[in-house]
């Protein structure tokens, strides 16, 4: 197999003469040996130049960040200063966005099961809008608006019944899910009475997400189709389309970008009424193959005639997308990027299960050895994000790099910072 592909790399990613590759124009062995590994290396040019393609194709305070993909307070300033709005779904995410500065109006507070002092939270902070989820939350906001807190603004989460192809764990917009009022039962159209009728809350608008990591754009024009009808027929003032564009993990992957991704919904709601704001959710499309991780390689195990384990110095605590999901991954050699792939080996990390593999059957260069670094590209969503202390390994730290300047963004935790919480 030939040297890593270039469409999995992050924009600034070059291959110097010497075999190494630079990010941002950062080498990444030198990210390595300042920072240590593991460590999550993202192309901070590559991020803001996602978000300027999403608003240049939807629209100044049309594109809503999910935040959930990856989220720290550099990203949510970065986000910010770029034009998006952020799609929070917990009180921790909102926190986040207020400490780094971002204004709650810019915020959009998401979740299927949002507490009452999350609602509170919320409204008092001043949110642009809130998506409803369920029955449930329209008691909940009643009882707020009761204690005299006011009416915020709300979209309703609706379920269109378009299942998609992707992990049974990401689809979110057939029927049999825990997301939304659900269009085909009637759920949806009780939700928007009663929310019309209700003086608890302002209802401006529908919200649909069908699912995560979705290549099909077929599948999200007829979602929008859906909505549309649904917006027109409802005559609300705002139609979400939801994020879940898929990006490619492997060298045989390709994706449609941000703009072609665009061109589909925006063609769906041609039929949309003049007045109708639309809005989407972006997520993975902007922040996966912004990054790299890096690893150390710290043992290789070879049984003959079955296969040779390699064991890095992360795992499933810093990518639980291949335990949780069979996600696959590519991975190279960044002392020598530029060399072909011709060795197969299990990559796997230092947790006790033998679940944790992060690359079923990696393709990497001949003679690699203790003590070289491994990548593993497309790391920039549900990575650190989703990470975990599992075996109290301390959480990788997480650096941007640009115009050859590497800034820490994310400290490496500490074995203090295990016991932090603890109180005995």
């Amino acid at each position: 197999m030939s040297a890593i592909a270039k469409h999995l790399l992050p924009d600034t990613a070059v291959i110097g003469a010497d075999g190494v590759m630079s990010i941002g124009g950062c080498s990444l062995l030198d990210v390595a040996k300042q920072f240590g590994t593991p460590v999550f290396v993202y192309d901070e040019e590559h991020l803001r130049a996602r978000c300027h393609e999403a608003v240049a194709a939807f629209g100044e305070q049309r594109v809503i960040y999910a935040t959930k993909a990856f989220f720290t307070t550099a990203m949510a300033k970065l986000a910010h200063d770029e034009g998006l709005l952020l799609d929070v779904a917990t009180g921790g995410e909102l926190f986040v966005a207020l400490h780094a500065g971002v204004p709650a109006s810019s915020c959009v507070m998401h979740g299927n099961n949002k507490s009452v002092d999350e609602l509170r939270m919320a409204i008092e902070a001043g949110v642009r809008h809130i998506v409803v989820d369920n029955f449930d939350e329209l008691d909940r906001l009643d009882a707020l608006h009761a204690q005299g807190l006011p009416a915020p603004r709300v979209q309703l989460r609706i379920t269109p019944g378009v299942s998609v192809h992707t992990h049974e764990y990401i689809a979110t917009g057939q029927n049999d899910s825990k997301f939304g009022f659900n269009l085909g039962n009637g759920d949806a159209h009780k939700a928007a009475a009663r929310a019309r009728a209700s003086a608890s809350v302002d209802f401006v608008g529908v919200h649909c997400h069908i699912g995560s990591n979705v290549f099909a754009v077929e599948n999200f024009t007829h979602a929008a189709k859906i909505m549309v009808d649904l917006a027109n027929e409802l005559e609300v003032d705002e139609l979400t389309l939801g994020g879940g564009l898929g990006v490619a993990y492997l060298e045989g992957e390709h994706a449609s970008s941000i703009t072609e991704w665009s061109v589909h919904l925006l063609a769906a709601t041609q039929e949309l009424r003049r007045t109708t704001k639309v809005f989407v959710e972006p997520g993975r499309s902007i922040v996966a193959s912004a990054a790299v991780t890096l690893y150390q390689v710290g043992t290789i195990k070879p049984i003959p005639g079955v296969r040779t384990y390699v064991s890095v110095d992360g795992g499933m605590s810093d990518n639980p997308r291949p335990v949780m999901y069979g996600s696959g991954y590519e991975a190279f050699m960044p002392a020598r990027a530029n060399a072909d792939r011709t060795e197969a080996i299990r990559m796997v990390g230092k947790h006790c299960e033998s679940g944790d593999v992060l690359i079923n059957e990696a393709m990497i260069p001949a003679g690699l050895q203790v003590g070289d670094l491994l990548a593993t590209p497309v790391t920039g969503a549900y990575g650190h994000s989703m990470g975990s202390n599992y075996n109290k390994v301390t959480r990788p730290p997480v650096v941007f790099v640009r115009n050859g300047e590497a800034r820490l963004v994310v400290r490496r935790e500490t074995y203090e910072d295990l016991v932090r919480l603890d109180m005995a």
